[in-house]
């Protein structure tokens, strides 16, 4: 019987007799290292040192006439005025007292108004960080004692809650048509302020500039830490790179911003890398298929950055009787796209042209993209972009896997964050010493380098796009008097994706019912993250070490459901 020791060696003989094999076939995998390289050309990333993102996308010369249309009102800000706009803010904000090194936090929905204070607070050399408005109250003043923030923009009606948290509040109009009182004085102050006394700190590439909140691979969310020359890779690597496949010019492009402005997806691309190529961004401020319908019609949208629900939603459109003749293309990410809902996408759609892309909050939405140009692969997640590299990692063995063989992914580049917000220890969990992120995505290149992502590894769930960390739920139902123990799991859902599942151990006696826990949980979460279903059981599977075997719990669902 073969040893330890010798089977190792065996598998080590049959992984390289792979390797060299996969070698002859393409010359964008590395058998050696087991390196996959990005087929695209490498891009140059500015070198300067002292370059800072909002002047990077000031910097680049475009035809664009509209920048940000608020798709309600029809309310614009033209090219012309956004820089100004932005200085003028960024004026009236260091006014307040806010400096270089300062964390200003934007607590809103979708408005025009968004990436103004976005960019604004970029180019004093502050730090932006995002919360998303459905965040419960407990969540958000979570995420503002974890970033210190020193002051928060928000809507009207939060501002008394806010103020109780012992922070700086400026309430913005929710709509730019809202009359002027005395309850938006300050924003308005801001607006009006002398563009010419914003400060011009030096600003590095290396210095922090934002810090977005992710659930990472595993356990309770986490603070991403980006830097200036993370989102200057998302600008140049995701956003012009893409734009620039294509043979029409990026200042005739109309985008529908339906996605959220507070998640990487929506930020990079829509608040960011767009306003560096003239293209157009109209704001819905609450998706919904009629509103969708009125903006793609009234401003004639070309591109749709979207979520699966999202292109559910278009697909019905279509079905129902809409047309879109401006439409060219839609792209999906944040969530896989089932083949199913692909396919009714691309009957419904034959002419607009569908692709879909990877990234995650801790790359700055830097990955992978498609492009049916000339390969048409469209339920793969597309090529590596420029500038990165992967591994595909066989999660047991630790072997790299060669296209063909499924393994973790693993991505390393320039979009690649700082950090997770003073936790070490996570941050060496995910990026390993020769800085390789793990993503916990189980993934294979296929012959022609295109990327399909199969499984995941890592616990988060993931409902409509957004994150959910069973942790967070977990730490919740804890809480209740009348919970002994409890896990969460996922569950596959045809709208969401995903649904979180929580199976619950009650103490004895307790009456507690599956409403009660619903309810309870959903009083303390955004209502994204709300527990759909409950299973009582009388024990959560766990390892000697005490982890949660959520493997088991699947196991358990799938007998169940």
């Amino acid at each position: 019987m073969a040893t330890e020791a010798e089977t190792t060696q065996t598998q080590r003989k049959i992984h390289d007799t792979n390797l060299i094999r996969t070698s002859t076939t393409c010359n964008w995998f590395n058998p050696e290292t087991g390196i996959y390289s990005s087929k695209q050309k490498p891009i140059h990333l500015p070198t300067n040192p002292y370059l800072d993102v909002v002047s990077l996308i000031f910097s680049h010369k475009h035809n664009g006439v509209s920048a940000l249309i608020d798709s309600s009102s029809g309310f614009t800000i033209p090219y012309s005025k956004l820089p100004q706009i932005v200085k003028s803010m960024a004026s009236g904000l260091h006014e307040l007292g806010i400096s270089q090194g300062d964390v200003v936090s934007i607590l809103l929905p979708n408005t025009i108004y968004f990436p103004i204070i976005y960019l604004c607070i970029l180019s004093i050399g502050a730090i932006f960080t995002a919360i998303n408005p459905l965040s419960s109250l407990p969540e958000i003043q979570k995420q503002l004692n974890q970033c210190r923030t020193s002051i928060v923009f928000t809507t009207v009606d939060k501002v008394k809650e806010i103020q109780k948290m012992g922070v700086g509040v400026i309430a913005v109009p929710e709509t730019v048509d809202s009359p002027s009182n005395s309850e938006f004085s300050c924003f308005d102050k801001l607006l009006s302020s002398n563009p010419n006394s914003a400060p011009k700190p030096i600003i590095k590439q290396e210095d922090t500039a934002a810090i977005l909140f992710s659930s990472g691979t595993s356990g309770p969310s986490k603070g991403v830490v980006m830097t200036h020359s993370n989102l200057i890779a998302a600008v140049e690597l995701f956003v012009r790179f893409e734009a620039f496949q294509y043979d029409y010019p990026a200042s005739e492009n109309v985008y529908l911003a339906a996605l959220p402005l507070f998640h990487v997806y929506g930020l990079s691309l829509l608040a960011t890398g767009l306003l560096s190529l003239g293209t157009t961004v109209v704001v819905m401020r609450k998706f919904s298929g009629e509103e969708m319908v009125k903006a793609i019609d009234k401003y004639r949208v070309t591109h749709i950055p979207a979520v699966p629900p999202i292109l559910m939603s278009l697909v019905r459109l279509k079905m129902s009787g809409h047309e879109f003749p401006s439409l060219k293309q839609v792209s999906s990410g944040a969530a896989p796209a089932g083949k199913s809902l692909i396919e009714e996408f691309l009957m419904n759609f034959p002419s607009v042209d569908f692709i879909q892309g990877y990234g995650m909050t801790e790359t700055t939405a830097v990955g992978t993209r498609g492009f049916n140009t000339d390969t048409i692969k469209y339920t793969s997640i597309g090529l590596l972009a420029p500038n990165m590299e992967a591994k595909v990692v066989n999660p047991i063995s630790g072997f790299s896997m060669p296209p063909g063989k499924s393994g973790e992914l693993w991505l390393r580049g320039p979009g690649i964050m700082k950090g997770y917000l003073n936790n070490e220890d996570a941050t060496k969990d995910t990026i390993d010493k020769d800085g390789w992120l793990h993503t916990g995505d189980i993934t294979c290149f296929d012959q022609d380098g295109y990327i399909y992502v199969l499984d995941r590894l890592k616990e988060i769930i993931k409902y409509k796009g957004f994150q959910i960390a069973p942790a967070d739920l977990e730490s919740i139902l804890i809480s209740h008097p009348n919970i002994v123990d409890a896990a969460i799991t996922a569950a596959p859902d045809e709208i969401a994706g995903e649904i979180p599942i929580a199976f619950v151990v009650k103490r004895p006696g307790s009456s507690l019912s599956e409403a009660d826990v619903i309810t309870f949980v959903a009083g303390k979460v955004a209502p994204y993250k709300k527990v759909r279903k409950v299973i009582f059981t009388t024990s959560i599977p766990k390892s000697p070490a005490g982890k949660i075997l959520r493997r088991k719990l699947k196991e358990t669902l799938v007998s169940r459901m």
